[in-house]
């Protein structure tokens, strides 16, 4: 494991200072000298599990900021947070960010996705030069000449899918289906998904895409089960989830379901009814990829401390994967030590050092791997594992 900066005294001091680092969230009045001010962005009044999950992003950013300002801040400088409430909704998240530039431009902005938001929103922070970090990634998000200072700190498509093929191999899967939504990550997952998953020798016998402002996906599913794969891969996050469980009962399709950490990152499958399925036959031949973070570890001191950060906070309505933000501020923390400034291009170099990347007091990912070529997490086969859904505590599943 890693060295990590924060130590027990940094935690409990952590733990005091939540509610002066948070104390100005609600504030919309530019940074004070020597303020670092960052903006959160999340879905917060949005409905159903997108709510829960913006919560848990949001939350997340808190005991980060917690955590940097007991360290001593961001280049010495208290970090304040403002949480802006952009209800899952581009068009929103677009007015809300540039009417919050307008009243004094922030020195960092995160995300609780979905891509969507991000897609809508990274060009206003390219023009305004505005250090980001996106949780929902797109076809450019990750690319350094499109987004020079935005960095993806949730797992690219790809990254995710390499972990498939071997656990493919070991239940003895040859032709596989996939299923993708329509969204600007789930194009990107569907495309790399059929290209990793043909290139590690599977049979690839369908892949089809879903609207996912849609109520009903018969019809892909129906197209799919023709193919008679041995699995169906599944990107899905939110409702659109429950629908595409609700189809697959409705054939009586019994094929086994290997969703990816979209399926995850929705509470509909860590919830029992009625407002959840977990413990139905929706759920039955579904498992999912995970993080090895979000599978409860004693022993995981790094993610332990990350919890009781979190829980002194607020409860913690949705998966740690939801939890990226924690880690953006310690990356940020670290790349300032290094670069001794936090000048947005000087930061977004020094996240490209390695040395920066395993000093940062991350959780959610152990190391992150960005490059010059890519600003990716990059996360390497062992951060991830398959699990069935099961019901989640203080963020895990246990």
């Amino acid at each position: 494991m890693k060295t990590r900066l924060f130590k027990v005294v940094g935690g409990l001091a952590a733990l005091a200072l939540v509610a002066a680092g948070c104390a100005g969230e609600d504030s919309g009045s530019a940074s004070k000298d020597g303020e670092y001010r960052v903006l959160v962005l999340g879905g917060i009044s949005a409905e159903g599990p997108l709510a829960d999950n913006a919560s848990t992003s949001v939350l997340s950013a808190k005991a980060g900021v917690a955590l940097v300002n007991a360290n001593g801040g961001i280049d010495g400088r208290k970090v304040k947070l403002e949480v802006l409430d952009d209800q899952a909704d581009p068009t929103v998240a677009v007015t809300k960010l540039r009417e919050a530039i307008a009243k004094g431009k922030p020195d960092l902005v995160l995300n609780s996705g979905p891509s969507t938001v991000a897609d809508a929103t990274l060009p206003i922070l390219k023009q305004n030069s505005i250090l980001s970090f996106n949780i929902g990634p797109t076809a450019t998000s990750a690319d350094p000449k499109a987004n020079p200072l935005n960095f993806d700190i949730s797992a690219g498509a790809q990254d995710q899918l390499d972990a498939f093929p071997p656990y493919f191999e070991e239940k003895g899967y040859s032709k596989v289906g996939i299923l993708h939504g329509s969204s600007s990550y789930g194009e990107v997952y569907g495309a790399a998904a059929e290209k990793t998953l043909d290139g590690a020798g599977l049979d690839v016998v369908a892949n089809e895409e879903y609207d996912v402002a849609a109520l009903d996906m018969t019809a892909q599913l129906e197209a799919i089960r023709a193919k008679n794969p041995d699995a169906l891969v599944l990107d899905a996050y939110g409702a659109p989830l429950g629908y595409v469980l609700k189809g697959i009962e409705k054939l009586g399709w019994k094929v086994p379901i290997v969703g990816n950490t979209s399926v995850a990152a929705t509470s509909l499958i860590s919830t029992e009814p009625p407002s959840g399925v977990l413990g139905t036959p929706a759920t039955e031949n579904l498992v999912m990829q995970v993080y090895t973070s979000t599978a409860y570890d004693a022993a995981d001191t790094a993610v332990v401390d990350l919890v009781a950060r979190m829980k002194e906070i607020d409860a913690i309505k949705s998966t740690l994967i939801l939890a990226y933000n924690n880690d953006a501020l310690a990356l940020v923390q670290a790349a300032a030590e290094e670069a001794g400034s936090t000048d947005p291009k000087k930061l977004a170099e020094a996240l490209l050092d390695p040395k920066v990347q395993e000093a940062a007091d991350t959780a959610v990912i152990g190391t992150y791997r960005f490059t010059a070529d890519k600003h990716s997490a990059q996360p390497g086969p062992e951060e991830f594992t398959f699990i069935a859904p099961g019901p989640i505590k203080d963020g895990q599943f246990h």
